[in-house]
């Protein structure tokens, strides 16, 4: 018999679920939410494929963009260690009704029949490499690529991620279209239909979608993803351009709209999407069934000259990469929103072969819905004062006890850091304060470019006793002002103590071939990882 998620925790405690309601739970079709509450770095070092990263160093500041509905069934991954029980309290005080904690953490998710995957958004970069299986998406290898540049042929060579990335680097010559851009500007971009058009990415899944979204609109021209995108250009000694700037063109006229529009239609069509109105999704707002997530799918420079109060900026390409960034929410009914008809289906269609229950909406009718905006975040209601270098400075002469703790990333700490100042993170806090011997008593300096996250960790320590806490801004010109030392990557954090840093393949990017051939190979064997139960959901959605 299976066992259903429940609809509250009973009298305020803290439900605690063993690995078999676990597997009951994900066998079911109640909606409910598997939220892995470890840092960045604890996560790719291995997660189950269904979890959603919620760290708890930004636990409250972020739950109500992944969590939008209070009174779904959330059941908290840890390492066994403590925290799933610490925010298990944070959220109850945010609202959330039904959370639960699995016993033995991501032990017990693995036992309850959940592979342990390394890396990130697993989700998304699963589906990529089940789309190329699945649809034989064309591809070219960059020595093929470079061998019919160099012979003089025409293509166009779209690169599919954010201009961010693009920037960074690119294929030479290739300019920049975010996939969810494709579909709207692909008319502008192309002037006939022989040239042949060539979509990249860093490495396999946004040029593989890419690609197979261009296929599916009906593109006449001979469509190609590039096989491993720039990692695969780089290992084949190829080099990469730095700090393009050939972007897609900004406006777009009525004809290629009005084309964008038949062949998103077509597809949408193909793949069930249907669109919904502001009464219909206001309703499933405010009703019991709550777990609904508004995007605005837009660029962002749309989305700020048009902001949507009700609807989150989760830009096309990227919703579909990082899919468990925005959405937690098992079961969870998706609406896309645009401008201009065509984004939004196809992302939808995307979403819909991926399993989630995808609609489209109009800004206009997006702008009438009742309901509640944007949900506030969730951090701490007190005011944490902050306060410059100089008044530490000046507490140091009166002989008062001071712990300066330095909350940003470890990358950061290593590269320049108050000397002094120790890192530590959210979770660890308490102990660490506690291992050099800290006292109730003794002035807790904060020391971060996010007063958010200051404040969520000040939470913590107060409620252990601490009550002199403040904040205090990295800027080193100051605290250099204030006769402090800078060191500047002098420091030693061992590899185990970075909790918040994803070392899986870092540095592919940085030169290390050997980490680029690693994290290709991982995404080409994701599926094959895959059980039925995690791979389920495609294949009941190949429409």
């Amino acid at each position: 018999m299976t066992t259903s998620p429940p609809s509250t925790s009973p009298s305020g405690a803290i439900l605690r679920i063993n690995a078999a309601t676990l597997s009951d739970w994900l066998a079911g079709t109640t909606p409910f939410a598997l939220i892995d509450v470890r840092e960045a770095g604890q996560f790719g070092a291995g997660h189950p494929f269904m979890a959603a990263s919620l760290p708890y160093s930004r636990l409250e500041l972020d739950a109500p963009w992944l969590l939008p509905a209070r009174d779904v069934p959330i059941a908290l991954l840890d390492d066994n260690d403590g925290v799933a029980e610490r925010a298990a309290r944070r959220l109850a005080t945010l609202g959330y009704h039904a959370v639960a904690i699995v016993d033995e953490g991501v032990v017990g998710a693995s036992q309850a029949g959940l592979t342990l995957f390394e890396g990130v958004n697993v989700p998304s970069k699963t589906f990529g490499e089940w789309i190329h299986h699945r649809c034989r998406t064309p591809q070219i290898t960059a020595t093929a690529l470079r061998a019919r540049l160099d012979a003089g042929e025409r293509m166009l060579l779209l690169d599919g991620r954010t201009p961010e990335e693009y920037r960074r680097m690119t294929i030479p010559g290739a300019r920049c279209c975010p996939n969810g851009e494709l579909a709207y500007r692909i008319d502008e971009l192309v002037d006939d239909e022989e040239t042949p058009i060539v979509v990249n990415c860093a490495g396999r899944t946004r040029s593989i979608i890419g690609a197979q979204t261009l296929i599916d609109l009906g593109i006449p021209n001979p469509v190609l993803a590039l096989e491993n995108g720039t990692q695969g250009w780089f290992l084949a000694d190829f080099a990469l351009e730095h700090g393009a700037d050939r972007f897609y063109p900004s406006r777009v006229d009525a004809d290629s709209q009005r084309k964008a529009q038949i062949r998103a239609q077509r597809l949408g069509r193909h793949h069930g999407v249907q669109a919904v109105d502001a009464t219909t999704v206001s309703r499933w707002l405010s009703g019991a069934y709550a777990a609904t997530y508004v995007f605005d799918v837009r660029t962002i420079e749309e989305h700020r000259h048009d902001n949507i109060g009700v609807a989150r900026h989760a830009p096309g390409g990227q919703l579909l990469q990082n899919t468990d960034q925005y959405v937690a929410i098992r079961g969870a009914r998706i609406v896309v929103v645009d401008d201009d008809g065509s984004r939004a289906t196809v992302i939808a269609a995307w979403l819909r072969q991926m399993g989630h229950d995808a609609f489209t909406m109009a800004c206009e009718q997006a702008r009438r819905i009742v309901g509640p905006a944007l949900p506030p975040d969730g951090s701490a209601p007190f005011v944490l004062g902050s306060v410059l270098p100089s008044a530490l400075r000046q507490r140091d002469r009166a002989s008062a006890a001071t712990h300066l703790v330095d909350l940003r990333s470890s990358s950061a700490w290593l590269s320049a850091h108050v000397k002094g100042a120790f890192w530590s993170i959210r979770p660890r806090l308490v102990a660490a304060l506690q291992a050099r011997g800290a006292t109730l008593g003794d002035r807790i300096a904060l020391i971060s470019d996010d007063a958010d996250v200051a404040r969520l960790a000040a939470r913590d320590l107060l409620d252990t006793g601490y009550a002199d806490i403040v904040h205090v801004c990295h800027d080193p010109a100051r605290w250099r002002e204030a006769g402090f030392q800078i060191a500047e990557g002098t420091g030693e954090l061992a590899q185990a103590a970075r909790i918040d840093y994803v070392f899986f393949a870092h540095d592919r990017h940085a030169g290390n071939r050997d980490a680029a051939r690693a994290y290709l190979a991982w995404e080409q064997d994701l599926v094959a990882q895959c059980s039925a139960l995690e791979i389920g959901a495609f294949e009941r959605a190949d429409l």
